[in-house]
């Protein structure tokens, strides 16, 4: 294979695939991560011969050894981006090179091969070319697109596979909360920590996510939508989400704080915010910000908003924070005006529907 593209690719055609009234019907009110697509990408890996085999096929079961790695020494990545439908009936992806950059940087945290990123765009591209009918086109709805890559050699032994698979599936998606843009209520998790210093926080990865299912049970076992992870040193400082990065608004001073890398995801989303918010006229600080400032704060009314953000749930406000030494409110547990204003405009660009200024679309079809 080239930079220029896949040469070698094979194309298999789903032999049955979806009748188009019922792929309408089914992506007409689609939920996230239920219903997938007739076909996915797949390529390989071999140590001293590179990635080949590439290839679109029908979706449906992989087939790997009882001793292939990752089942027992977990080295796997993924990413997550959205194909939009515009409004001329176009597709359109947001910011997938800066996905490619990503997934090679969790490649290299989970010593794993890179993948070129032209052959990362490439490969959605071609997913696209036969299931674009699957985008949905209503307002708030999008075809998820999941690139991930795993080691698949058969081995058990503590070192770096030789072998791997990368594949792109896609899932038709809804709003990824099913209330929409209502305030969420979080957890703060004083118990469980997501990832330490030196440790995987950056890299997405799925024992990243695998570490915070207890804690999100524990969050929806007290009537929270999500759980807040502080930081695994001193348990004071707020980290992120158990899957989105959080903004803190302070209106009167026009500042964003948010949490600093290191040991949390570097966000596509929390990364257009910072050019965003920047030109709506705030400044955005990176930040250690504790617990105790986001409860003293909200009391006092000093900080006006809050708000998740990430590729599936887009931005999402912030309303109500439990834990075990109570709860407390922002904003009065109300969406804040700037909060919609930053996911009004994103969700904008990203469907089509305003200019984009920064280059971060890109038209595939």
């Amino acid at each position: 294979m080239t930079s220029e593209g896949l040469p070698d690719l094979r194309r298999e055609p789903h032999p049955n695939p979806t009748p188009t009234a019922e792929r309408e019907r089914l992506v007409a009110a689609p939920s996230f991560g239920t219903l997938f697509t007739d076909h996915m990408f797949t390529m390989s890996y071999t140590e001293g011969q590179g990635w080949h085999d590439a290839s679109i096929q029908p979706y449906g079961p992989i087939t790997m050894s009882p001793a292939a790695a990752v089942l027992h020494y977990a080295q796997e990545i993924f990413e997550g981006l959205k194909a939009y439908r515009y409004p001329d009936g176009g597709i359109g992806l947001f910011r997938p090179e800066a996905n490619a950059r990503r997934l090679n940087l969790s490649a290299e945290r989970m010593a794993m091969p890179k993948l070129p990123e032209p052959w990362f765009i490439e490969s959605i591209r071609e997913l696209l070319a036969v299931d674009g009918g699957w985008v949905p086109g209503e307002d708030e709805t999008s075809l998820y697109l999941r690139p991930f890559m795993f080691a698949s050699e058969q081995f058990l032994g503590v070192r770096p596979a030789k072998e791997y698979r990368y594949l792109v599936i896609a899932s038709p998606a809804g709003a990824y909360f099913k209330h929409g843009p209502k305030p969420l209520t979080l957890w703060v998790s004083d118990e469980y920590n997501r990832a330490g210093p030196g440790g995987t926080g950056a890299a997405k990865c799925g024992g990243n996510y695998a570490a915070s299912l207890l804690p999100q049970s524990e969050a929806m076992e007290n009537g929270c939508d999500q759980v807040v992870f502080l930081d695994a040193v001193n348990y004071e400082y707020v980290d992120e989400l158990g899957g989105m990065n959080l903004f803190f608004a302070y209106e009167n001073d026009q500042v964003l704080y948010t949490p600093k890398l290191g040991t949390i995801l570097p966000g596509i989303t929390r990364d257009a915010i910072f050019t965003l918010a920047t030109e709506a006229g705030w400044e955005v600080r990176e930040t250690d910000y504790s617990m105790t400032r986001w409860r003293e704060d909200a009391e006092s009314g000093a900080l006006t908003e809050a708000f998740a953000c990430g590729t599936a749930a887009v931005i999402t406000p912030v309303g109500t924070v439990k834990g075990r030494s109570g709860e407390f409110q922002v904003n009065g547990g109300e969406a804040g005006k700037f909060t919609m204003q930053l996911r009004q405009t994103i969700l904008d660009i990203q469907h089509g529907r305003a200019e984009d200024t920064h280059n971060w679309t890109m038209r595939i079809a």
